[in-house]
């Protein structure tokens, strides 16, 4: 007889980690501004909270230098009552994203850096799955967990390694991670995330009708996606970005102890340092030494 599993789950209770990217350098050029995606998001994060009084709602600001929990309903003040409602859910959420675009300008300008202007998903996901593994040590009985990017950033090749990691961490905890893209290209790294982890990857077709793809999307609980027909991505683009060129290839060259990816021999790896050995097609054979010494 199988053994009871350690971990619970209410049917329809979730909870819900959702990741807000910030990134001003996507939404300056965006055709949907930021002001009416967030409040799209908002009524979004309202109806979940509406659909089930125990559902729990965790948003992340994922900026392009740093990222932060922005507001948590479990610790919002009176939680259930008036206070959990959409004017008090707005301001709390409001006043706490604004502190964070501003730090985070502020980090932009002291670091200046140059490069592709991407968010830290790496750092984002990671603190979603530091929250869930807290909730999952709280005790036996606790909401289903499940990750919701809203991204629109580009990918970010210097952090293929720690989204890959964040991502296998997420599918050994059964945890899914739902990925809602904004940008105009798909994004290679979010497609793997959901194909991964069992969740759903979705680009928009009208920016303008986001509450509508979020809520008969997104909204749904795990127990009720089984009597569902959610959409499916057409294709998953599993190739990797090398972090010389920052472009998607084929074949590469990966470095042993870091794992960064080159689309070139190189004698040393940037990432860590490691020094390499020859490439494979620049050592002469023992075929070809044979003939040279035959010929002298």
């Amino acid at each position: 007889m199988a053994s009871v599993p350690s971990k619970l789950y209410a049917d329809d209770v979730s909870l819900l980690m959702v990741l807000l990217d910030t990134n001003p350098f996507f939404w300056s050029s965006s055709s949907l501004p930021f002001p009416k995606f967030l409040s799209h998001v908002l009524t979004f994060l309202n109806s979940i909270l509406l659909l089930n009084q125990l559902n729990q709602v965790v948003v992340i600001a994922t900026g392009y230098s740093s990222c932060s929990y922005i507001y948590d309903s479990a610790s919002a003040p009176s939680h259930g009552s008036d206070q959990g409602r959409m004017p008090a859910l707005c301001s709390n959420l409001l006043q706490k994203l604004e502190e964070f675009v501003t730090e985070d300008e502020q980090l932009l300008k002291e670091a200046s850096e140059e490069g592709i202007p991407c968010s830290l998903l790496s750092g984002s996901l990671s603190m979603a799955l530091c929250y869930i593994q807290k909730v999952f040590r709280s005790g036996p009985m606790h909401p289903q967990p499940r990750i919701l990017c809203l991204q629109g950033s580009s990918d970010g090749p210097d952090q293929y390694v720690a989204i890959m990691n964040a991502i296998f961490s997420a599918q050994r905890s059964m945890v899914p991670i739902d990925s809602c893209y904004m940008g105009s290209h798909n994004s290679a790294f979010l497609q793997q995330a959901s194909y991964i982890t069992g969740g759903v990857y979705l680009k928009p077709q009208q920016p303008d009708g986001l509450l509508q793809y979020l809520t008969t999307v997104f909204a749904t609980d795990l127990h009720s996606r089984a009597f569902l027909q959610l959409p499916k991505s057409a294709g998953v683009d599993f190739r990797a970005s090398c972090f010389c060129h920052k472009k998607t290839i084929d074949t590469g060259y990966i470095c042993s102890v870091c794992l960064s990816i080159f689309c070139k021999h190189h004698k040393k790896c940037s990432t860590c340092g490691s020094v390499f050995g020859q490439a494979q097609s620049e050592v002469p054979s023992s075929t070809n030494r044979k003939r040279k010494a035959s010929d002298t």
